[in-house]
């Protein structure tokens, strides 16, 4: 029997748009001030969890120098890096017949929330969305759970068996799994099938217009 989800929140990176490019090359201008030498491919698969995180790994656990890497990439992102970007074929007509349908929409992004609204504007997405949630610039808010919990807050909601998580990897799986949401993996972002699989994706769908059938 089909559920019937009254709220649908989506991640960006990799859901909403293919934002690799960008996101790579901000982060080889980062480590390049440490030294650092990293190809686009091998930086992906930091698509989705915090700055803080991702930097940590490359140049250990000293603050002031995760700081410094953060302001090095937002240098770089800022001045273009953001829209060096895509939206992935049938977002928008997606957005528009969920809206169609009543629903509500949200964004639910590990993103600081000032370039998730910048980037949904510049594509002309914002308008399909009740609320575009992401983390702050001083990368608090930034797990997947707070954001969600966040966004749906910010709409008079609560997380609960009505709302659905959209998103490519395993963080948007988990987060929707810790609220005691349900979940949708998608395929043409920077996971995988296994990964999501293993999070615990309640649905896995091949492209964005087969979330129609679900909602």
């Amino acid at each position: 029997m089909k559920k019937n989800y009254d709220i649908i929140a989506f991640d960006l990176d990799g859901t909403i748009t293919a934002s690799d490019r960008g996101i790579t090359n901000s982060m080889k201008t980062a480590l390049r001030h440490f030294g650092i030498e990293k190809d686009a491919e091998s930086l992906k698969r930091h698509i989705g969890p915090s700055l803080t995180e991702t930097f940590r790994e490359y140049v250990g656990d000293d603050e002031e120098q995760i700081q410094l890497a953060i302001k090095k990439y937002r240098e770089y992102y800022v001045a273009g890096g953001m829209l060096e970007n895509e939206v992935y074929e049938g977002v928008e007509e997606t957005l528009q017949e969920i809206r169609n349908r009543g629903k509500k929409i949200v964004l639910a992004s590990s993103k600081p929330m000032v370039y998730c609204e910048q980037i949904l504007k510049h594509y002309g997405l914002d308008k399909y969305f009740d609320f575009i949630g992401g983390s702050n610039l001083d990368e608090t808010r930034c797990k997947k759970v707070e954001v969600i919990s966040f966004s749906l807050e910010n709409i008079g909601e609560n997380p609960g068996a009505n709302v659905l998580m959209v998103g490519d990897r395993e963080y948007d799986i988990l987060g929707a799994k810790q609220l005691e949401m349900d979940s949708v993996g998608v395929l043409f972002g920077y996971g995988n099938k296994d990964e999501l699989q293993e999070a615990g994706a309640t649905y896995i769908i091949d492209k964005m217009t087969d979330l129609l059938e679900i909602v």
